[in-house]
């Protein structure tokens, strides 16, 4: 009777060293799967915020480039009033370039949106365009007004429509 509780010993320390290495390895596997469905997970999460992130700091610029024309064409409009020669100057240059980053940027958010928003864009980069050209001659301070006014109503739509959009590329 002693060998036979010996032999019951043996196979159970036999069956224990065998199977206890192949048990660590299944948990192992359902562990590495499992970690692999976690990473996919936060991928996808990554990837679903990107284009809301890219699109927010693509209105930021928007609007950052809107302000710097009315301020560089202000510089410029000063300046005039001033009796400098403008139409050349380094400040027609700089006014001149933050329309065209204005451009640029509107641009791309017109790209990703439908039809009426890209006229909208358009419609706003000419207004800009044209109240810059206008900035150098003081005796059009009327239609300057006019147009920056028209500008505004049209930068203030398009504004809202940004947040709008970017809040829902979730």
């Amino acid at each position: 009777m002693a060998s036979e509780t010996g032999d019951n010993g043996n196979n159970t320390r036999q069956l224990v060293i065998t199977f206890f290495p192949m048990a660590i390895a299944v948990l192992s596997l359902i562990t590495s799967i499992y970690n692999g469905y976690l990473n996919s997970q936060y991928v996808d999460i990554i990837q679903s915020r990107l284009p809301r992130s890219e699109y927010m700091r693509t209105c930021r610029d928007t609007i950052d480039a809107y302000f710097q024309v009315k301020y560089r064409a202000g510089v410029v409009v000063r300046a005039a009033a001033a009796g400098e020669t403008a139409a050349g100057s380094r400040d027609m240059i700089e006014a001149g370039n933050a329309v065209a980053k204005f451009g640029a940027l509107a641009t791309y958010l017109a790209n990703l949106r439908d039809e009426d928003v890209r006229a909208q864009y358009t419609e706003l980069y000419w207004k800009l365009e044209k109240f810059v050209a206008l900035a150098p001659a003081p005796a059009r301070q009327e239609e300057r007004d006019k147009l920056i006014a028209e500008a505004d109503e049209v930068f203030y739509v398009l504004n809202t429509d940004c947040i709008t959009s970017a809040k829902s590329h979730t």
